[in-house]
């Protein structure tokens, strides 16, 4: 079973899980803090398996194996460290909880880059894959300062900031699919006209042929 598979059918349980349990609590008004655990443990698996799905729909490809199995091992990490936050194991440790925050943070930003990655773009726009990876990695490393470092008195530069790359990766986001048509367009386009190149080629040997053929009868 492929990766894709599995966390496919992953997903699909744990949102089926999720609803019995919605459609339990409301039917039976039941809704205690065992429930709630199990809720939100069903919805972190969920939430995880996504992130694999895209990553694993990367990896398939087999261009670049290194960032999908990353993403693949932050999901699950995230989810085994939430899963001890739900159950009141790890809750009370500030130190493990940004630790939590720091993983799913990274396995978000793997994800999302994966899931850009699996567009073929022509080299006018490979530049909006780059983009993409500098201006996620930088929105990463101000979230990260931020949650760890905590300063005092910070600035509205570094929420303006935060801002600005916000909106440059939501645009770089939805432009990418664009590209990516334009680019897969442009290759039909360029095959075709490689395929007709080689049948003239062929016509003009065939014709050589023919000329040679009628000389000698």
């Amino acid at each position: 079973m492929n990766l894709k598979r599995l966390f496919l059918y992953t997903l699909i349980a744990s949102t089926a899980l999720s609803a019995v349990i919605g459609i339990g609590v409301i039917l039976f008004g039941d809704f205690g803090n065992f429930e709630v655990r199990v809720l939100m443990t069903t919805l972190t698996v969920t939430a995880a398996s996504i992130l694999g799905l895209a990553c694993g729909a990367y990896f398939e490809l087999g261009r670049n194996k290194i960032l999908p199995i990353a993403g693949i091992s932050l999901a699950i990490a995230a989810a085994l460290m939430t899963f001890l936050i739900i159950w009141n194991v790890m809750d009370e440790s500030e130190v493990f909880i940004k630790c939590t925050a720091t993983v799913t943070l990274l396995a978000l930003s793997c994800a999302h880059l994966s899931l850009l990655s699996l567009a073929r773009l022509d080299r006018r726009f490979a530049w909006s894959r780059i983009a993409a990876f500098v201006l996620i990695a930088a929105l990463d490393a101000i979230l990260l300062f931020l949650m760890w470092v905590e300063p005092e008195g910070t600035s509205d530069i570094v929420s303006r900031t935060i801002g600005i790359l916000s909106i440059l990766i939501a645009s770089v986001t939805v432009i990418t699919p664009v590209f990516h048509k334009l680019s897969v367009s442009d290759n039909k386009v360029a095959e075709i006209d490689a395929e007709i190149e080689r049948l003239r080629e062929r016509i003009a040997e065939l014709e050589k042929q023919k000329a040679t053929a009628g000389q000698v009868e």
